[in-house]
């Protein structure tokens, strides 16, 4: 990237004196420059030369109005263009009506560059509603189809499954693998999730790079993320092997938190005095990185005191959100926790995050969005009477203290989640269903004589 000053004149100014603020400008900056939070500022220095130009220049006639601020940013506002290649074979259909990187979402299609050959199937655990289902679509994925079927090894330790000895030579030919052990990344082609929402944001969680098209089956309590029937499943399963499908990318969070090491430690001074005390600044400190779908909540956790936390944007602090906690969610994360904390419901092609405040102590604290470009940065506030608690789709919970600190960004790796129509009929249909938006009882037609009255 180049650093582009932007600046306004009263009159029109010798290309001389142009060509030697730009010079004093790039050499000024390359010394002085500030670096925060991603921003690269320049804003002194610019003012300093060109106050320094005005004076060798002359008077008012060449004076400056205005100096754009002038910095540089790490990432588009619009955020990350995502990756279009989802596992080890499955892409997006190139559109050649697409404009820039935006794409009409009823456009959005899956291909294969070669035909899938495994497939990672994701059933909710101790449900035993679903064990016939899941032994259903095993048998017809190995048996009829010759897939490669990926299975977790708590799945097989359901003694509902590893007792059936009729399912015995299905399970001999299952590959397994264990959460955060096993990276099965470039072995899977396609998921298929049968369950409810949850089922889907685990499956997201399994993959913190590219994450293969999803398939998910309505099979358990509310179903927003999971447009499928399972009445049909032989078609509907055959169908996305050979491909061309609608899908719809929905965007995630690449979440970092940065915690300060707590551990004491000894040593003896020159008076053989044994001391307590921390570890050196960089070796203390401990990150640890996430791929989230729906939401980062941070609240007040056991504590009942309000929560007290400094949001920042782009190394900016906007607010300090007081009361029992804030949200950052994806647009698809917008009609989960978000959406029952007040905040609006976006579709999940539009690129932005959320942030909305759970009660906060305030009447005017109202939910925003912001673009899916802009990183976020949450700490515990030098006021803050107590720590905060952070989890990540619901998962991963932990204590926040003060040092702490959580970067929220838009990932540049989304789940391609397959569409039973396309992105737009499906998502109404979730609502329509699932959240029963805008049902209201119909109004009486209004006859003419009525009107009279």
């Amino acid at each position: 990237m180049t650093w582009l000053y932007g600046l306004t004149w009263k009159k029109p100014v010798p290309n001389q004196v142009r060509q030697s603020v730009f010079i004093s400008c790039l050499e000024g900056s390359r010394k002085q420059k500030k670096e925060e939070e991603g921003l690269e500022l320049s804003v002194t220095v610019v003012t300093f030369v060109l106050l320094r130009y005005i004076q060798k220049f002359g008077t008012s006639e060449h004076v400056f109005l205005s100096v754009i601020y002038c910095f540089r940013r790490n990432q588009s506002l619009h955020g990350p263009s995502p990756v279009t290649t989802f596992g080890p074979k499955a892409c997006m259909l190139q559109n050649p009506q697409a404009v820039m990187h935006i794409q009409d979402p009823a456009s959005q299609r899956l291909t294969w560059n070669k035909p899938p050959k495994s497939v990672l199937v994701i059933k909710k655990i101790q449900d035993a509603s679903l064990l016939q289902p899941f032994k259903e679509l095993c048998v017809f994925l190995t048996e009829h189809k010759n897939m490669i079927v990926y299975v977790e090894k708590k799945v097989l330790a359901d003694p509902a499954i590893a007792g059936d000895e009729s399912f015995g030579t299905i399970i001999q030919k299952f590959c397994t693998f264990r959460e955060d052990l096993d990276d099965i990344s470039n072995r899977v082609d396609f998921i298929i999730c049968l369950g409810g929402d949850g089922t889907l944001l685990y499956a997201s969680s399994l993959f913190q790079e590219s994450v293969p098209p999803v398939m998910a089956f309505h099979l358990g309590s509310l179903g927003f993320l999971t447009p499928f029937s399972f009445e049909t499943y032989q078609s509907q399963v055959t169908q996305i092997i050979e491909g061309n499908t609608a899908i719809i990318l929905r965007s995630r969070l690449r979440v970092r938190v940065v915690k300060e090491s707590r551990e004491k430690k000894a040593r003896v001074d020159e008076k053989g005095i044994l001391i307590m005390s921390n570890g050196d600044s960089e070796g203390s400190r401990k990150a640890l990185q996430y791929q989230v779908l729906n939401e980062v909540v941070v609240d007040r956790g056991p504590s009942s005191y309000l929560s007290n936390v400094d949001l920042f944007l782009d190394g900016h602090l906007i607010t300090t959100v007081q009361g029992d906690g804030v949200i950052v969610s994806t647009p698809t994360g917008s009609t989960a926790y978000a959406v029952a904390a007040g905040a609006s419901m976006i579709h999940p092609n539009v690129p932005a995050i959320m942030i909305t405040p759970i009660c906060p102590h305030s009447l005017s604290f109202r939910p925003i969005v912001v673009p899916a470009g802009v990183e976020l940065k949450i700490m515990l506030s030098r006021e803050a009477r107590n720590t905060a608690w952070v989890s990540f789709d619901g998962r991963k919970r932990q204590e926040i203290c003060h040092g702490d600190s959580i970067t929220i960004t838009t990932s540049c790796f989304p789940v391609p989640s397959i569409c039973f129509r396309d992105p737009v009929n499906d998502w109404f249909e979730s609502l329509a269903q699932c959240l029963h938006w805008n049902v209201r009882k119909k109004q009486n037609y209004l006859s003419s004589e009525e009107d009279e009255f």
